[in-house]
């Protein structure tokens, strides 16, 4: 058994080797607090979180950091905008981004530091910097000297002749036009902390290279998050952390977007679907479904449309599953995935096939079903749980109770009024009149209820929307 993920850096799916044997070391660039998380932010999550369950599965013990970037350029901003503290505003969209997280059934990580509780770990990386040569100190800003660094830019494969490195206001002092700034002196209004250099705030790459190697040392196996992040700052992370000497990341892995229109769901441009929003109109599960069952460096096109496919697809996995409780009682998971499931997710995380696995088996079961054979069935159930239980989707898990639980009051009142319909149904299916037995089968339908008959009669369900 071998894990093999596709490494950025290398530009090719790389068989996984652990720097420590049974042990993997994820670092995920996570949130940063300026605004509410729309479902583009959560896929990033969602998308390791599906990598951490496999890593489990097959019997790593695994170490996840996940951070919190509550200070930057637009933190600052939203709060200059809102007239607000800055820390309100981080803290305020930080818990939105966990009960998101939350929400859709991301595990939580093994730390989630945050960055302004490491500036002492950032002054430190900079005097050492300083003092290898590759860092300078200019009017309370300190920069990084890119030239200074042979291997700038092999991640993101770029020219350093026709480089244009990102700036903000006040970065003044600069050697090199295409340095970057670690750390920015202080300006009015600002929050700032004391340094060797002045009163100050950190730049938003070198918290994350502070960050891991607080966490995980002077080398660690996974770097993880979004495609826009590769340049400016998985490439100035990783100047900043081998200048200073540590071996860094061993794998970059980065995800795709979700768009709209073709562009990248984002605030800016004022294109985002809130993931609170979202919540309220669909069941957080399906919602991880349609976040989390494409392959993670795929883009995801939004849609309403897509939406309601997942949710149907969804629906006959629950289904079945529902089915076979409801003959068998709940079965537990099995030990082990089916073996083509297995091949499908060391594969750089092939969700796509593993779900196809799912599907498979599903039908199986409920073939099993409809010939009674309540052994098949419950085996077939077995390794659909387990499955679902790798990609965070199994509807008996724990978490997702109180989802399956709401409407349990009205449930038996609204049973009785559906079975009276149905009963009319049956007396018009009994009497050969197909066009009003069809016909309140749609209307049902409509309603948003799946009718399915089998050999103990009607039964309805919950449908797609």
């Amino acid at each position: 058994m071998t894990i093999r993920l596709y490494d950025t850096n290398a530009r090719q799916i790389r068989d996984f080797v652990p720097l420590t044997a049974g042990c993997v070391s994820i670092y995920l660039c996570g949130a940063t607090v300026q605004a509410a998380p729309h479902i583009g932010h959560i896929r990033s999550g969602l998308n390791f979180d599906i990598m951490r369950r496999w890593f489990e599965y097959r019997g790593y013990d695994v170490t996840f950091i996940r951070n919190v970037t509550d200070i930057d350029d637009k933190i600052i901003a939203k709060a200059a905008e809102q007239n607000r503290p800055w820390w309100s505003i981080g803290y305020e969209n930080e818990r939105a981004f966990n009960d998101g997280y939350t929400a859709l059934g991301c595990l939580p990580p093994t730390y989630e530091p945050r960055a302004t509780g490491h500036v002492t770990e950032m002054v430190e990386m900079m005097q050492g910097l300083i003092e290898r040569g590759h860092a300078y100190e200019a009017d309370g800003n300190v920069y990084f000297d890119v030239r200074s660094f042979p291997g700038y830019l092999e991640l993101s494969r770029q020219e350093l002749d026709n480089l244009q490195q990102p700036s903000g206001t006040g970065e003044t002092g600069k050697r090199d036009a295409r340095d970057f700034a670690m750390w920015k002196s202080a300006k009015p209004g600002e929050p700032t902390w004391a340094t060797p250099w002045g009163r100050g705030r950190p730049g938003w790459h070198l918290e994350c290279s502070a960050m891991a190697h607080k966490y995980l040392g002077t080398a660690f196996d996974i770097h993880g998050g979004g495609l826009d992040l590769i340049f400016p700052h998985h490439e100035n992370e990783i100047a900043q952390a081998k200048a200073f000497g540590d071996d860094f990341a061993q794998y970059w892995v980065h995800n795709a977007w979700v768009t709209m229109a073709g562009d990248k769901m984002s605030k800016s441009l004022g294109n985002s679907v809130l993931v609170s929003e979202m919540v309220k109109t669909w069941r957080p599960i399906v919602l991880r479904y349609y976040l989390g069952t494409p392959h993670y460096r795929s883009m995801i096109e939004y849609s309403e449309e897509s939406l309601r496919e997942a949710e149907s697809a969804f629906a006959r996995i629950e289904g079945f599953v529902q089915r076979v409780v409801e003959k068998a009682g709940v079965v537990e998971p099995s030990a082990e995935v089916p073996p083509a499931f297995a091949e499908a997710m060391d594969d750089d995380l092939g969700v796509p096939q593993a779900l196809a696995i799912v599907h498979t088996t599903v039908r199986q079961g409920n073939s099993a079903l409809a010939a009674d054979d309540k052994e098949a069935a419950v085996a077939r159930l077995a390794e659909v749980r387990a499955m679902l239980g790798v990609l965070g989707l199994d509807p008996l898990d724990e978490h997702w109770a109180g989802e399956s639980d709401r409407g349990d009051d009205l449930h038996g009142v609204v049973d009785s009024l559906v079975r009276l319909v149905l009963d009319q149904r049956e007396a018009a299916r009994g009497r050969k009149d197909w066009a009003t037995a069809d016909a309140i089968r749609d209307q049902l339908g409509q309603s948003g209820l799946a009718i399915e008959d089998g050999p103990q009669g009607p039964r309805w369900s919950l449908g797609p929307r």
